[in-house]
């Protein structure tokens, strides 16, 4: 019941945006000129698609719709959904405007010498003005970013460092959502840039597929060949227990299907840790490698992380580092309630897909939900860095926050 009336409600939010959305359209291109025939039976073709697409979703499930599909329906949804708030907000004021004029004339006087039409028209000209815009930049972000990867080199000073792992450098990657890709050439190509730099450690931390086993099957060949000193090393992230998929309750199909994601893990080398530890030495001396599954404080994400577990026998004076997919954790419990851990890596926010980040401005919409959405933060010894992500999820692209591959050079 609580799906259908989900699915209901976005349907119906689809269809009122479109139906405000498209006056804009109608008054700058009248139905009645072939332009606009053109136009209209583009715009309700995309409209009709959508609500087909959430119609489907509702009665086969998620799991059941081809990813190829998946892929078609983020673009145009986010595409549209973007521009045609845009536009609302234009057409919403101008509403607005007729409205109290409408109710200040019928009141205090006789006759408007406003000429609504004329008004109605240059606000539908702006309109469609602010709703192109975005359209361009995330088309663009789509074709030119998606595969942009950006290898952030940053060096990190722990205090509890061993001498021999001075100069240890460590690869980071985060949030793959495989199910997101559509290319396989320029993902090869960045693993080919990551083994070049010869890595003593690669970390991956969550959110290898969007909700399926299967989304890996292409490029888990790929991802194979990464290669480091001491092994790659992974987490879970939310997305990897197939919740998005077949609801948070286990079913027979969620279990198969997590079984064969365990399975995608084992078979590329690497090492899953779950609620537990590795110990990476050096000549005698040694770090320690904790792994948690996903830990969230905001209810909405289930936690399934135990970081006492993880830690079970570990010297206090260790050097730590830690792999928590959700950033949120590190406020929440780390740096509260186990102050030895050194440095904790993180991803999960993507950066939200979208900022400005330049030498002198980084801002993302992130920032208002995450007190650590992007690169390195510190309290006192304790450090966390939060990696960008390697693929992307819903919008199927980036802007201004671009895909990332974490150096990291300890010090």
């Amino acid at each position: 019941m609580k799906e259908v009336l989900f699915f209901t409600v976005i349907a119906l939010a689809v269809l009122a945006i479109d139906l405000y959305s498209y006056q804009a359209l109608r008054v700058a291109f009248p139905f009645n000129t072939t332009l606009g025939k053109i136009i209209g039976i583009i715009f309700w073709s995309v409209t009709f698609y959508l609500l087909m697409s959430i119609v489907v979703t509702a009665l086969f499930g998620l799991q059941n719709i081809p990813n190829f599909l998946r892929k078609l329906t983020a673009a145009f949804f986010f595409l549209g959904l973007i521009s045609k708030l845009l536009a609302i907000f234009w057409l919403f004021g101008e509403d607005l405007f007729r409205t109290l004029r409408f109710g200040f004339d019928n009141l205090f006087s006789s006759q408007s010498n406003v000429s609504f039409d004329s008004r109605r028209k240059f606000i539908s000209h702006i309109a469609l003005f602010s709703a192109f815009a975005p359209l361009v930049v995330l088309t663009y972000g789509m074709l030119r970013n998606a595969y942009n990867y950006q290898f952030h080199k940053v060096q990190v000073s722990l205090k509890k460092l061993p001498s021999n792992f001075k100069g240890f450098k460590i690869i980071q990657l985060s949030d793959i959502h495989a199910g997101s890709f559509n290319q396989t050439k320029p993902i090869a190509s960045a693993i080919e840039k990551i083994n070049a730099l010869n890595p003593d450690l690669i970390l991956f931390t969550g959110d290898l597929v969007n909700d399926m086993a299967e989304e890996m099957d292409l490029y888990k060949p790929i991802f194979a060949k990464l290669k480091a000193k001491h092994g790659v090393f992974s987490v879970l992230g939310n997305h990897d227990y197939g919740d998005y998929a077949f609801g948070r309750d286990m079913t027979p199909e969620k279990a198969i299907n997590f079984e064969k994601f365990l399975k995608v893990h084992k078979d590329m080398g690497w090492h899953l840790l779950r609620n537990e530890n590795r110990r990476i030495e050096i000549n005698g001396q040694h770090i320690d490698l904790i792994g948690v599954e996903n830990t969230s404080s905001n209810a909405r994400f289930v936690s399934h992380g135990d970081l006492g577990k993880a830690s079970e026998g570990l010297d206090p004076s260790s050097c730590k580092i830690l792999m928590s997919h959700d950033p949120s954790h590190w406020d929440h419990e780390i740096n509260k309630a186990f102050t030895d851990i050194d440095l904790t890596l993180a991803g999960h926010t993507h950066g939200f897909q979208f900022g400005i980040e330049t030498k002198w401005l980084k801002w993302s919409p992130s920032q208002y939900i995450y007190k650590q959405w992007a690169g390195l933060y510190q309290k006192g010894d304790q450090y966390i860095y939060v990696n960008r992500g390697f693929g992307n999820l819903g919008y199927p692209g980036r802007v201004g926050i671009l895909p990332e591959v974490t150096v990291m050079e300890l010090t």
